[in-house]
């Protein structure tokens, strides 16, 4: 590696299997299904009424009451997290420069929640305006980072990536690239998401994109089964510290994976729906093999996007084969959304800390809830248990609506 070769020196994970990093991975290893009836509001007459919720996480053992009312749940979740990554990493600020230190952090969607209850109580109301002075900055995307950002006086590139279910990836990316740019030398970065709300269950039911398997919460998430019937929404925060790797070695920092390639691309081709060969998939995974400068045969494991939607599973496999082909049958494959539900704008975090820890742990995690095999479907998924193998490197995909593409490919250390 040369001096600004990008290294993860920290993380930090919030799921519904996991309030923290070894609590996630525990989870992750387990199989374990974060998914249940949902207890945030009553869901009674949703089409959907089960979500993947954070369990026994209390905002009040981390911050403030009144700091705490001044922002939204997404806030909350990256702070957190984000205070798990830094101390994870060992950052001791007062011995770095702070001016070269950013904060990269997105979220799909944002303050959901606030927005609801903001225009909720308007329209309920007399018609007279009424509303927090601390609306909009409680809702708007960017306010994250920010707020990480002022709890430890960073000073350095400071903002927010959107791009729908791919956000917390492009994050990532654009982290990897201010630091190989000189204009960083730590980026904490990733997504965080809290959409499990009247409007986030409502809207994507109107969609047609969640399952409505209400009578088995648990086994609902489905990805690569023939009986999926959509995604399980999700919450929670994925925070990873990109670091120089001269800078990391400099400080004697732990390492736990290289970040040695991006790739992003676009399927130009519907809102909501993936090209039905795959192609932006294909595309995003060929571009970040060949950023990473690495064959197909150096990949042993991809967390698969994966949501156990019908249309998606199938295109995300064709794109696979199309890549990787006759090696795409020796590859591990998992998607662990199966687990902890699809945390939209986080996804792409979360999932890239499962692929550090299985090239850490040399540990595939399971494709949970596989009943009925779809023939179209048949590569392997890591089914029900997970399974220890020699992993060198790891892809994660994520896509979004719009046509998002992203693929990053992490590589030991010692590879």
């Amino acid at each position: 590696m040369d001096a600004r070769s990008v290294v993860v020196t920290g993380m930090g994970a919030l799921t519904a299997i996991g309030n923290n990093l070894p609590a996630y991975w525990e989870g992750l290893k387990a199989g374990v299904s974060g998914a249940g009836p949902i207890t945030r509001f009553d869901a009674s007459r949703f089409r959907t009424r089960f979500a993947c919720e954070l369990k026994g996480f209390d905002i009040g053992q981390h911050m403030n009451v009144k700091e705490a009312r001044r922002m939204d749940p997404f806030s909350h979740y990256a702070i957190v997290a984000a205070d798990e990554a830094i101390a994870d990493a060992g950052l001791n600020f007062d011995r770095l420069d702070r001016n070269r230190v950013g904060v990269v952090v997105g979220s799909g969607i944002g303050g959901l929640l606030t927005f609801q209850e903001e225009i909720g109580g308007y329209f309920k109301g007399d018609g007279t305006p009424r509303f927090s002075p601390f609306f909009i900055p409680k809702m708007i995307i960017d306010i994250a980072p920010g707020h990480i950002s002022m709890k430890y006086g960073l000073h350095g590139p400071n903002y927010s990536c959107v791009s729908a279910c791919a956000t917390s990836s492009n994050c990532i990316i654009d982290a990897f690239l201010l630091i190989q740019n000189g204009l960083a030398d730590v980026v904490i970065c990733g997504g965080a998401e809290a959409a499990i709300t009247e409007g986030g269950v409502g809207g994507f039911n109107a969609a047609k994109a969640l399952s409505e398997r209400n009578d088995s919460p648990q086994t609902a998430s489905r990805p690569f089964d023939a009986d999926r019937d959509g995604f399980v929404l999700g919450e929670g925060a994925g925070i990873l510290v990109l670091e120089a790797y001269e800078h990391a070695q400099r400080r004697g920092a732990r390492l736990y994976a290289q970040l040695k390639g991006i790739g992003m691309s676009a399927d130009a081709h519907h809102i909501t729906a993936p090209h039905p060969e795959g192609l932006g998939a294909s595309l995003v995974m060929q571009n970040v093999l060949q950023h990473a400068g690495l064959p197909p045969e150096a990949v042993d494991y991809i967390n698969v996007h994966g949501t156990s939607t019908p249309l998606g599973d199938i295109a995300e496999t064709k794109a696979i084969k199309q890549v990787f082909g006759d090696h795409a049958y020796r590859l591990s494959i998992s998607s662990t959304k199966s687990m902890i539900g699809h945390l939209l704008g986080a996804a792409g975090a979360v999932e890239a800390i499962a692929c550090i820890l299985a090239l850490q742990h040399q540990t595939i995690p399971p494709t949970i809830n596989h009943f009925t095999a779809d023939p179209e479907c048949d590569l392997d998924y890591t089914f029900n248990q997970a399974v220890e193998r020699p992993v060198r490197a790891a892809i994660s995909n994520t896509f979004g609506f719009g046509g998002h593409n992203t693929s990053l490919l992490f590589q030991q250390i010692d590879a």
